[in-house]
């Protein structure tokens, strides 16, 4: 199979869908590989780096979507890149289409088997593609939170940990799963006082075994959030419905409730946001203010620690891209159930329920689709 690699256009996206390192096991299982010049190169994978691992150099994206018979990337296709799409292509990447109706519909239009990285799942009902991002994403939102915190930026002027005499700021997660936890992780890690909210009391049991006293556990109401989220210095928000929009946890009026310069950061802006104030923002311009909340919700929170995300993240996908490349995407497909979980979009047709659902398209299968591959 031939395997193009684009370099992400998204903003300030630096991330790429196959290392050198990667590029060279699936040249080694027989296939071949192109990416677009410097693809890799702002996150220090040379042209030269590829080349060595057996894979072609092209100057444009063009002519990687022309050349290729599967498109590995990282983020959604922007919509230059959709256009490019066609039916005879498997695309894999993140998509997050339940919120987002023109990427759907570009999808659909373009005929391709796309595959979304966050709904293939393992055995254990784990999403294994979303964990390594959600990772780096819930660490990073502390970074983030405590950066939004600062006085210039329109927050408190809080520091997480405090100082000797001086309370730390107040955390409150809402999530417990990977992206609650890792944020969990840095918070403590910072001294901050913790909170985690979560309607599963075995995910809460779990977090209550690792932390211990460092963090507080609520079962998720209503009325905890609320409670929680005005005593707040900073709010993350962890929230997952895989492949379905985010559940609007935080209202217009809750955010107005809480203290002026606290800050939110809305890690499931993917996903459309569990707070109605949030609107995806950029690493150019990363964050807003409502109510006097200041807002982090950028849609690519790990793009800015892009060489660590992007090995964390093949790391978990190469198996996959491997096995799709190897048994041709009908056959690998038919015969992993978890891949076949990943099936968003084929052949014009929505095979995600949570995105059909979101969006009131029609759906059929991904199992009864194999045979249009």
């Amino acid at each position: 199979m031939l395997i193009g690699v684009p370099k992400e256009i998204k903003n300030h996206e630096y991330r790429v869908g196959l290392t050198p390192m990667a590029a060279h096991e699936v040249v080694a299982h027989g296939h071949s590989v192109v990416v677009e010049t410097n693809a890799g190169t702002s996150i220090g994978f040379t042209d030269d780096d590829y080349v060595a691992a057996g894979a072609q150099v092209l100057p444009t994206a063009e002519d990687v979507f022309e050349k290729a018979e599967m498109i590995v990337k990282v983020k959604e296709p922007q919509e230059v890149e959709r256009k490019r799409l066609r039916p005879a292509q498997t695309l894999f990447t993140y998509l997050h289409l339940a919120p987002d109706v023109p990427q759907t519909n570009d999808l659909i239009e373009s005929g391709a088997t796309c595959i979304a990285y966050e709904t293939v799942t393992d055995n254990a009902g784990r999403l294994p593609l979303l964990a390594p991002m959600s990772e780096v994403a819930g660490r990073m939102s502390i970074q983030a939170g405590a950066h939004s915190l600062e006085k210039y930026l329109g927050g408190r002027g809080v520091l997480l940990g405090g100082v000797p005499g001086v309370e730390p700021a107040k955390v409150v997660i809402i999530g417990g799963g990977v992206v609650g936890a890792n944020a969990a992780a840095m918070a403590v890690g910072l001294g901050a006082d913790v909170v985690v909210l979560d309607r599963s009391v075995d995910v809460l049991r779990k977090l209550d075994a690792q932390f211990g006293n460092s963090i507080k556990t609520v079962f998720s109401t209503k009325y905890a959030i609320e409670q929680h989220c005005t005593e707040a210095d900073l709010v993350v928000g962890g929230v997952l419905i895989p492949g379905a929009a985010a559940p609007k946890l935080i209202t217009r009026e809750l955010i107005a409730k809480m203290k002026a310069g606290s800050a939110i950061v809305d890690v499931a802006i993917d996903q459309g946001g569990c707070a109605e104030t949030s609107r995806a923002t950029t690493h150019a311009d990363p964050i807003y203010i409502v109510d006097d909340v200041v807002h982090y919700c950028v849609a690519n929170m790990p793009g800015a620690v892009a060489r660590t995300s992007t090995m964390a993240l093949n790391n978990a996908t190469l198996p996959f891209v491997l096995e799709l490349a190897d048994k041709g995407p009908r056959k690998a497909l038919e015969e992993n159930e978890h891949l076949l979980n990943g099936l968003n979009v084929c052949k014009g047709v929505i095979t995600c329920q949570s995105v059909a659902e979101a969006q009131n398209l029609q759906y059929r299968s991904a199992r009864e689709m194999l045979q249009e591959i």
